[in-house]
C-alpha cells in the first residue's frame, strides 16, 4: 500500500544531530497518524507516495522541526514553590505552575526543570530538541489505513517527540 494522507504508517528511526551524535533510537516499529497531529510536516511530505521496506533520510532545520530557541521561554522561580522530590528533566504544565510562579510564562507551554539550585528552579519551555538541526533515517516498517475513530482524534497518540507532562516522582520524561 502507498503512503497517502490519513493512512497509518509503522516507522524505526535514528535521530542525529548535524554532528552525528545519536539524539534517539527507535528499534521497534511505532504507529503514527499521517495527516494528523503525530508527524513533523517535512516528515509527513517525504513519506508521500513510499510503501512498506522504504528507507529515507531526511535533514530538517530547526524551523523545520522543533523551532528556534526562546531564551524569552526561560524562567528562574524560586525553589520553595516547587515539592521537594522535583528533579532535573522533570516537566510541568504551564497552567500547573506554582502560585506565585512568573505571570509572564506562558500558561499555554510544556516546562522542562533544567536545573535546581538551592534558591531557585530553571523553567525552560521551549522544546529539549529547539534550535538543532536533525538528520532522521526512517524506515517504512508497515502501512495501513487509518480507522474512522483514529481520524476523528487526529492522532495516535504517539506524536513524534512528544514531550509529555511528568509530575515530580515520576519514572520518565516520555
Amino acid at each position: 500500500m502507498e503512503i497517502t494522507q490519513q493512512c497509518v504508517v509503522g516507522l524505526t528511526w535514528t535521530l542525529k544531530d548535524t554532528l552525528g551524535e545519536v539524539l534517539d533510537e527507535l528499534d521497534e516499529p511505532v504507529e503514527f497518524l499521517l495527516g494528523g497531529d503525530d508527524l513533523l510536516q517535512k516528515i509527513e511530505e517525504a513519506l508521500q507516495g513510499h510503501e512498506k521496506g522504504a528507507q529515507l533520510d531526511l535533514h530538517l532545520e530547526p524551523e523545520e522541526a522543533f523551532g528556534d530557541y526562546d531564551e524569552n521561554l526561560v524562567f528562574l522561580e524560586a525553589r520553595s514553590r516547587f515539592p521537594a522530590e522535583l528533579e532535573e528533566g522533570h516537566t510541568l504544565e504551564g497552567n500547573a505552575l506554582p502560585d506565585g510562579c512568573n505571570p509572564d510564562a506562558p500558561r499555554n507551554v510544556l516546562y522542562t526543570v533544567t536545573d535546581i539550585y538551592p534558591e531557585h528552579v530553571v523553567l525552560d519551555g521551549n522544546h529539549p530538541l529547539a534550535g538543532i538541526a536533525i538528520r532522521i533515517h526512517l524506515r517504512v516498517e508497515s502501512v495501513r489505513e487509518a480507522t474512522e475513530e483514529e481520524l476523528s482524534r487526529a492522532s495516535l497518540g504517539t506524536g513524534f517527540f512528544k514531550i509529555e507532562s511528568q509530575a515530580p516522582g515520576g519514572s520518565s520524561l516520555h
